[in-house]
């Protein structure tokens, strides 16, 4: 398979795996991606997964390569509270949450930081499109419970101050039956009480 004939077979792929050039061509020899790595034609992001080099990358593609290099996966964390507009800083990698071990994956697009949690706390995401593909991302609800549930040292007033939580705008948006479900399912105590914590300090603070 020449690389012209491969990029038109998959271009309705963001990034696509060894597995997927095989289902187009069963003979596909892997020789063939060192040698379009080398001319530039496309780039390795992770063992078995590659992306065309000229694809135009953005924070939302970001998060679809992330979804797919690490399944299942979605984006949450300190990166969905930043997109949500909860926090002001600027995030250092994509930060996900899998059923999957804890892992980080350095790749010449970007650092993807996956953290671990029980398959029955893999729910509170929505499936979102953005230039025909799609991405899975934490609703606001269930990106502040797994940021509490995996900083546990954030737990009072002065830790939360020094998160600059925008507290006016999560008062707006997190629907509190929702959130109360979500923390519900969590079945920990320690976040429980973390959590009312939380809800405190946003009520009472001036932003």
């Amino acid at each position: 398979m020449q690389y012209l004939d491969l990029k038109s077979q998959l271009k309705d792929f963001l990034v696509f795996s060894i597995k997927d050039i095989e289902k187009v061509d069963s003979s596909f020899h892997k020789q063939r991606l060192s040698e379009w790595q080398k001319k530039d034609y496309v780039k390795k992001i992770r063992q078995g997964f590659y992306i065309f080099s000229d694809l135009q990358i953005d924070e939302k593609i970001l998060f679809t390569i992330a979804n797919r290099i690490y399944e299942p996966s979605y984006v949450s964390l300190e990166m969905a509270l930043s997109i949500y507009g909860l926090i002001p800083e600027a995030v250092y990698g994509v930060t996900s949450v899998t059923s999957q071990n804890t892992k980080n994956i350095k790749t010449p697009v970007g650092d993807f930081i996956y953290r671990h949690v029980q398959p029955d706390l893999m729910f509170g995401y929505d499936l979102r499109e953005h230039g025909g593909h799609h991405y899975q991302i934490a609703e606001v609800e269930k990106a502040v419970l797994d940021y509490l549930y995996f900083n546990s040292k954030i737990n009072d007033y002065e830790s939360f101050e020094g998160m600059r939580f925008n507290t006016s705008e999560l008062k707006e948006r997190l629907n509190m039956e929702k959130f109360n479900k979500y923390l519900e399912a969590f079945h920990s105590k320690a976040l429980e009480k973390r959590a009312k914590k939380f809800l405190q300090f946003i009520n009472t603070a001036i932003n």
